[in-house]
Order: C-alpha cells, then structure tokens, then sequence
C-alpha cells in the first residue's frame, strides 16, 4: 500500500518496523537513536500515510490496533529485504557457482595458465565453466560491453573505466629450433638481426619494440612472416630456421616441451607489464571477485614453478 504513493517517505518503513516491535515511542526512539519528539513526529506521519492511529495508549502502556497487527510481519520483511539488498555481497561459494566466465587472452597466456587454472576451477566450482576467448586483429570494447568478463595478457584498452590489475612482469627471448646456427657461438646483436624472422602478432604488424631496439644499433632484421597465435609461431619454428619470439616467464615450459631452444635476446628491450583487466560493473560482483582471487593464485603458482631445470 506505501510503495502506491509517491509521496511516501520510505524512512517511515523503519520507524514503523521498530513501532510495532518495540510497543513503545521511548525504546523505537532508542532502538534507532532518535529523540523522543523525533520518533513521537515519525509516529504521526505514519498515522496519517495509514489513516490507523496504529498504536494506542492502555493504561501505562501502548498496545496496536488491529491494522497494525495485520501489517506487521510484512513490515518486517520489506525492512529485512531492504537491509539484504543494501548490505555489501557475501563472498561467494564456489562450490555452489553455477556460471560460465567468458576470458579474453592470448594463446600464450591460456598455454601455460590455462591448464591449471581449468583444474583449479573444476576442483573449487565443479559447475563453472570458462569460455576463452583470442584475442581479436581489431580492438573492441569487449569489457565495455559485457561481451567478456575478464582479459589477460598485455592490456591496451583505452577505455578509462576499465580497471587493471598488474599480475607479473615479463621479458621477451629468442625461440630457435635445437641445432639451429644460432644456438653456436655468442650470440650478438648482428647475428640475431641477420637471422630469418617470425612474428606472432594479433594485427599483422611486422614491426616493434625489436626493430626500434636494432635501429638504435644501426641494424635492420628481415620479418619473413608472421601468424596469430603463439602455438602457429612455435610449429613454424619447430620446422624452419626462423627466429621466433615467446615470454620468457610464461611461456618457458611451452617452448621445452616441444623441444625448442630459448635464447637471451642481445638488445635492450621494455619489459612487459601482464595484467588482468575487467568493467567496473563486476568490481563488487561476489563471482567475479572469486576468479580473480583465482587467476591470481594461479598465476603466482605458475610463476614459482618456474621453467624446467634446463631452460633455467
């Protein structure tokens, strides 16, 4: 009957609440921290909203009509309904997370996180799934429009609200085939430049932060390809003389597992910054602060475990 009225001040719901259940102007007064003529006035606006008189004097003491005893536990739920949805989200019980978490990320990053991170999922919240997501040739707002709820990896969004976390710091290595000519000798900034070279680039691009290094030295490398993904670059590795590119912290027990050669890189290159990004619609959001509790444990127990003994 209140919510018909727009007039209504929705205080009045909580000074009645407390009305009805203490029986008495003095303790509802208390019971708020009001005043006794502040609570005598709440009373009288709640007279004339209803149009009862809702408590009344008996004796010593007062006693509710019986509209009052009719609205009574309704009341009290709005009041408790209220209190829940402005009451901060309780953390959330992965075991009973039922929902399905779309992540944008490289084929890099869900290379090496990716399987622990499924395993830890599938252990913690057997009923959630993640949906990944490549990364696209083009930049879109994913995050922005809700079409993705986490992104992983380098991140680049020029959207201002987008919030960042910074995960670890990477630098990038040569990746070369076992018995490739560079894997002899000391490898310098010339020899490294005059050796065939492979990008992995979401957008094509031929050039980067290692051109820009190797102009610096007066130096000029030869792309003679690149591809998508990080998983295409090693194949093509794996089978040619091409120099390919890979993280260094993430990406080391990928590359040893095909049997691939890491090499330092000669040249001074940025370190780059990895992060997970996400809307600020989901800052607060009990499931979506869960995951990424995960993703960042996962993340720093990939990190400790560390590339295998002979790529260290």
């Amino acid at each position: 009957m209140i919510a018909r009225n727009a007039n209504v001040d929705l205080n009045l719901l909580t000074a009645l609440d407390a009305l009805l259940e203490e029986e008495s102007v003095t303790a509802a007064a208390d019971r708020l921290g009001l005043s006794g003529p502040a609570m005598s006035r709440a009373l009288g606006r709640i007279r004339r909203t209803l149009g009862d008189p809702v408590l009344v004097r008996a004796g010593r003491h007062m006693v509710p009509t019986p509209r009052a005893l009719e609205i009574r536990a309704e009341v009290r739920r709005l009041v408790e309904g209220a209190h829940g949805v402005l009451t901060p989200a309780t953390p959330a019980d992965p075991a009973q997370l039922a929902r399905a978490f779309t992540i944008s990320a490289n084929d890099l990053f869900v290379t090496a996180v990716g399987p622990r991170l499924v395993a830890r999922v599938a252990e913690e919240a057997p009923q959630v799934v993640l949906r990944f997501l490549g990364e696209s040739h083009v930049d879109l707002p994913l995050l922005r429009d809700g079409a993705v709820d986490l992104e992983l990896g380098v991140i680049d969004s020029t959207e201002p609200e987008i919030r960042t976390e910074e995960l670890f710091t990477d630098r990038g290595m040569a990746v070369v085939r076992d018995g490739h000519p560079l894997t002899e000798g000391r490898l310098t900034a010339r020899r490294y430049a005059d050796a065939p070279h492979l990008n992995f680039t979401r957008r094509g691009r031929l050039t980067g932060p290692i051109d820009t290094a190797l102009a610096a030295l007066g130096l000029r490398r030869k792309v003679i390809a690149t591809v998508p993904t990080f998983a295409a670059s090693l194949m093509m590795v794996r089978d040619t003389d091409a120099v390919g590119f890979a993280n260094e912290v993430i990406a080391a027990s990928t590359v040893r597992a095909l049997g691939l050669r890491t090499l330092p890189i000669p040249l001074d290159l940025p370190d780059m910054t990895m992060e997970m990004a996400w809307h600020p619609r989901q800052e607060a959001d009990a499931g979506h602060v869960w995951l990424r509790g995960l993703v960042r444990r996962v993340v720093r127990e990939t990190i400790a475990a560390g590339p295998p003994p002979e790529a260290r």
